[in-house]
């Protein structure tokens, strides 16, 4: 049977790796307990958590069993990692309305049944009887203060202002890898590549307290070709919650990706055979467009179903070559047929403002009907609506349907 690191790394998953020979052989050799982190500062995931959960399927489908831990407590503090400033807390009420939310996203990449089911657990559960003075003499003392202001995440903290609470999330991420590898017999622990210092820190706890099977392993993050994170839109991240981002603009966002990141998509967002990967992202020109269309097809019906994607789709079609239906674009219905361009812009989200609307305009990226808009005090009008609809459209990518 192919050892599952084969496959992570023929789809270019693997950043870092704690003990690459001992990761690879225990991996090979009998089905583990391995662990993913996911804070729960938001009612929806996002792409970023994306591709965590697709290293976590691959994991249990070659039969090792994925726990979901969802850190109602560490939520509380915040990870630091990649944050330049301290993340706003949240009540309790929210973070349990988060974590209801996030279950039913979770469970349709990784499978809560059959024999190696995945377990979700939340670390408020254990931290919420943890005394502080206890907790810092058996855990905090294995600690060097000193080498953890060297790790990258407290780093880029320094010049803006660290707090103790905030550097405290090492301690408790670490601590949780110690009550999984406790409870559950957890020796692996993955996550996004801007998680290795929290990772080794829990690697480490384990082995200081006396064993030797603790492992980490990293992913990377999903990016463009300048290395910018991949996952951004014009209304802010792109989520997994369609009524955050519609299953429309969705699909749209990976049917537009750059020609030099099809690739990356198809191997880490689906679960398309690589030979078919390859004579896909072997197409060159307007050929690579044929790739799009199917990571966006499939990497929408993974988040929101066969019906959706092909909702999507149809939407698209009809957009770009006059074939299927406009029902299932994002679509604003107006309470005032005459209003501004301006604030049609800002009304359907395609610009924050009013001011980057007027630029827009100004740059000659914004046309109604196919027809360019060039004057910033422009009024829509019955006429632009006689079929009922206007299509308001930023350059060549981005459509929404306006309704009367």
């Amino acid at each position: 049977m192919q050892n599952v690191m084969d496959i992570l790394e023929e789809r270019n998953y693997i950043e870092q790796l704690t003990h690459p020979k001992e990761i690879r052989e225990l991996l090979g050799k009998e089905n583990i307990s391995f662990y993913i982190g996911i804070d729960p500062t938001a009612d929806s995931l996002h792409i970023g958590h994306f591709v965590s959960l697709m290293v976590a399927s691959h994991l249990q489908k070659a039969g090792h069993r994925p726990i979901i831990l969802v850190g109602g407590a560490t939520a509380a503090v915040g990870d630091p990692s990649g944050k330049t400033d301290m993340r706003k807390m949240l009540s309790q009420e929210e973070l349990a309305h988060n974590v209801e939310c996030l279950k039913q996203q979770i469970s349709k990449l990784v499978s809560f049944e059959g024999e190696n089911a995945a377990i979700m657990v939340n670390n408020a559960d254990w931290f919420s009887n943890i005394k502080f003075v206890e907790f810092m003499r058996e855990i905090g003392s294995l600690f060097s203060v000193n080498k953890m202001l060297a790790a990258e995440c407290y780093k880029q903290r320094l010049e803006t202002g660290l707090t103790f609470f905030e550097m405290s999330y090492m301690l408790m991420q670490s601590y949780d890898f110690w009550h999984l590898y406790n409870e559950y017999g957890c020796k692996l622990e993955i996550g996004g590549n801007d998680q290795w210092s929290n990772i080794i820190g829990g690697v480490d706890l384990i082995r200081k307290i006396g064993k030797d099977d603790s492992f980490g392993l990293t992913f990377k993050l999903l990016t463009t070709k300048e290395g910018k994170k991949m996952g951004k839109t014009e209304k802010g991240a792109l989520w997994l919650n369609p009524e955050k981002t519609s299953p429309y603009e969705f699909y749209q966002y990976w049917r537009n990706v750059e020609d030099a990141s099809v690739g990356t998509v198809l191997k880490m967002l689906t679960f398309l055979p690589t030979e078919k990967i390859d004579e896909l992202t072997s197409l060159k020109d307007e050929k690579i467009n044929e790739a799009k269309k199917i990571a966006a097809y499939e990497i929408t019906k993974l988040i929101h179903g066969e019906e959706e994607a092909k909702k999507a789709e149809e939407a698209a079609n009809a957009l770009f070559n006059g074939q299927g239906s406009l029902e299932n674009m994002p679509t604003t219905k107006l309470e005032d047929v005459n209003i501004s361009v301006v604030d049609a812009i800002v009304l359907t989200g395609i610009a924050p403002s009013k001011s980057q609307a007027r630029t827009l305009i100004n740059q000659g990226a914004v046309s109604l009907n196919d027809e360019k808009i060039s004057d910033i005090n422009y009024r829509l009008s019955e006429k632009d609506l006689e079929q009922g609809f206007a299509i308001l459209k930023k350059g060549k990518k981005v459509f929404h349907k306006l309704e009367k």
